[in-house]
């Protein structure tokens, strides 16, 4: 009987959520109530964890709950720490969830909310979150090993090499931009630089809570941590209004991005029970805990979606970015359906703290969900603006004007309406001088989240709901950022390894210190270039970061494929075979739209070219004619990235294919390097209760 009834509720999740989906995407010309993109969320999300993730686990991977992980066997108290699964799955979320989910939508939002919701639904089910379980049993099977080494494990010398140079420029380009968008969400907002300075002291607290104090107490150290977190956002608002205080947390751009280099560093050689997984812990709390309350005042409200579900800017004439709607909104969305950055931490940092296997379905696939659930969230937040509103905030100056009336007229001109007095009152409503193109997403985000706060919880606290946001955003990216850091030096001493086996160890207090400064230094100076760029270096890296991103998903995709034929799974391979296919497509045809396009918004070459016959010419302002050397070799440097990242790639892709004829033809390949099996000896609840 209870079958039955399992069966009967099952069936209507999957009912429910296929007419929230045909209602999404079957409505034209009318508004559409954005429950309607929450109810199909969850009832997707609840099929696909439900059955596709369980068969995976069950017949694909094969998952052994007996089976000792790495955190076990090789438990260091510095990296391998045996940790219980809730705090795994806190810390893996954290370092995941980064701008992508938050800023990808919001910017895709241009092309309407149709293609990128549809995206950002179906690519989590059927390619992020496979890419994040798989990647991570396959390194837990592996002692911990990073994507690049695993490459060069299993695919072979040719492939693996490049795959591990690739992955490990891709991983500083990535964390230089996640510290760009932190920098540019905290400066000169003293409430979210002094919250998220917070942080760190209350995270070592719990963590010394939880290891020296009252070990395995982790409801405990979570009140505590909560309750302090809470703490540390009211104080914030209390500095952001005292005048003697407010100045020491009121900075530039510079002071900042150094001190978010400094604290990377750190967070890359301490302990990871005693900062990095505690305070990335802690940070899921207020992560979720704004995501729920966001769902459920969209859930009280029931919004209308005033964007359209497609706009005219598919053809790739849209304001803020350029790019037709393939294969940019795919690009664009990043980390909210797949993201490569996520099987750097699924093979960095926590494998290293699982405590059983039998939470890689939960932490891997799950984790991936609740991303692509964030980033719905930010779909809606924007999309229920109005499409005025929305381009006024997010189109930059020189595409419509630098004077308000311009700005005004020029998206009047698209057929969306907007008054300089509406902006001017929204501005003054959110405590802020102006909204007038202040591009990036993260701003038209905290406005879209801050009128649905206000809305549900009161409006006359607007100002104090849109600079909620802004901290919010800001504590969201920098956890991804720490962990990356430390990701990055795993890849680095994986590296390093090859030459000497000595650096290749993963504690050893030498190689901590060299590969955390080689790691921190070089996406350091690429936050520093795009600090002290007058245009705003999102601009020329975030193009970059999203194809970059995309590339290294196919790379994950295609290092696990390779190792489910080895493991004589032929039958199995398209679970990861076929994501990975059209992430190669998606990829290959935006790094060729990039590099070779000869439209100046698209073209990274088209662009620099064109500014450089300006600058030859004499036309460029005197402001402009001044930054133009250093944004034409941006330009240059992000068209020779891609090209060499899509190298690496299809290098990768053929000798995974190689090496997969050679084993179905029977010819000797690399032996499989998952390490032999020990039954695990845990005893104590904590680690997997």
């Amino acid at each position: 009987m209870n079958q039955h009834i399992k069966t009967v509720l099952w069936a209507a999740v999957a009912l429910l959520g296929a007419f929230a989906v045909a209602g999404i995407a079957l409505n034209r010309g009318e508004s559409i109530n954005a429950l309607w993109l929450i109810t199909a969320a969850v009832c997707i999300y609840a099929i696909a964890y439900r059955f596709y993730a369980a068969w995976i686990a069950a017949k694909v991977l094969v998952i052994d709950e007996t089976r000792a992980t790495p955190a076990e066997r090789l438990d260091n108290g510095r990296d391998f720490v045996p940790t219980n699964k809730w705090v795994v799955f806190g810390h893996h979320f954290a370092a995941i969830a980064g701008p992508g989910p938050l800023i990808g939508p919001t910017l895709a939002a241009q092309f309407g909310y149709l293609p990128g919701t549809l995206w950002i639904l179906i690519g989590a089910v059927l390619g992020g979150a496979v890419q994040d379980m798989v990647t991570l049993f396959f390194s837990t099977r592996r002692n911990g090993r990073s994507l690049g080494q695993m490459a060069r494990d299993e695919i072979g010398l040719i492939g693996g090499s490049a795959a591990l140079i690739g992955t490990f420029l891709i991983m500083i380009i990535l964390i230089a931009v996640l510290g760009l968008v932190v920098v540019n969400a905290m400066k000169h907002s003293p409430w979210a630089t002094s919250t998220v300075a917070a942080t760190i002291p209350i995270a070592m607290i719990v963590g010394i809570y939880m290891r020296n104090i009252r070990p395995g107490r982790v409801l405990e150290a979570s009140i505590i941590g909560v309750v302090l977190l809470l703490l540390s956002v009211g104080l914030g608002g209390w500095v952001d209004h005292h005048e003697t205080l407010r100045p020491l947390f009121d900075h530039d751009g510079l002071p900042l991005a150094y001190a978010i280099i400094v604290y990377g560093f750190a967070a890359a050689v301490l302990p990871v029970w005693l900062l990095l997984a505690p305070r990335d812990y802690l940070s899921t709390f207020m992560k979720l805990g704004t995501i729920l309350l966001l769902a459920i005042a969209i859930v009280i409200l029931r919004p209308e979606i005033h964007m359209p579900a497609v706009t005219q800017f598919v053809d790739g004439t849209g304001p803020i970015f350029g790019g037709k709607l393939f294969p940019f909104v795919f690009i664009t969305i990043a980390c909210g359906a797949i993201s490569g950055f996520h099987a750097l931490i699924a093979s960095g940092t926590t494998p290293k703290l699982l405590g059983n296997e039998r939470d890689i379905r939960m932490i891997g696939y799950g984790g991936m969900l609740l991303e692509s659930f964030v980033a719905i969230m930010a779909m809606i937040a924007a999309t229920v603006l109005d499409p005025g509103v929305f381009f006024a905030i997010n189109s930059p100056a020189g595409v419509v004007g630098k004077e308000a009336i311009d700005a005004v007229a020029k998206i009047n001109s698209w057929g969306f309406a907007v008054t300089v007095e509406q902006m001017q009152q929204l501005a003054s409503d959110m405590g802020e001088s102006t909204l007038f193109s202040r591009t990036g997403g993260a701003p038209s985000l905290a406005v879209g989240m801050a009128s649905i706060f206000g809305s549900a919880f009161g409006k006359e606290l607007l100002a104090l709901w849109y600079h909620f946001a802004i901290m919010f955003e800001a504590i969201f990216i920098l956890t991804t950022l720490d962990a990356g850091t430390r990701v990055g030096r795993f890849m680095l001493q994986d590296l390093l390894g090859n030459f000497n086996k000595k650096l290749g160890e993963t504690s050893y207090t030498p190689s901590v210190i060299l590969t955390s400064s080689i790691v921190v230094a070089g996406w350091g100076y690429f936050l520093y270039i795009g600090v002290i760029d007058p245009n705003g270096g999102v601009n020329i890296l975030w193009p970059l970061f999203g194809i970059a991103n995309q590339m290294l998903a196919a790379i994950a995709l295609c290092v696990a494929t390779g190792i489910l034929v080895k493991s004589g799974k032929l039958k199995y391979a398209w679970v990861t075979g076929l994501p990975l296919v059209w992430l190669v497509t998606i990829t290959t045809s935006a790094a060729y739209e990039k590099i070779f396009s000869t439209d100046v918004r698209v073209g990274f070459f088209a662009s620099a070219n064109d500014m450089s016959s300006k600058l030859a010419a004499g036309l460029l302002p005197a402001d402009k004619a001044s930054v133009a050397p250093q944004l034409i070799f941006n330009q240059h440097l992000d068209a020779y990235l891609t090209l060499f990242f899509i190298v690496v790639l299809w290098v990768v892709i053929l000798d995974m294919l190689r090496l997969c004829l050679r084993y179905l033809n029977g010819k000797p390949v690399l032996q499989l390097s998952e390490v032999p099996h020990e039954p695990s000896r845990l005893v104590e609840n904590w680690v997997r209760d």
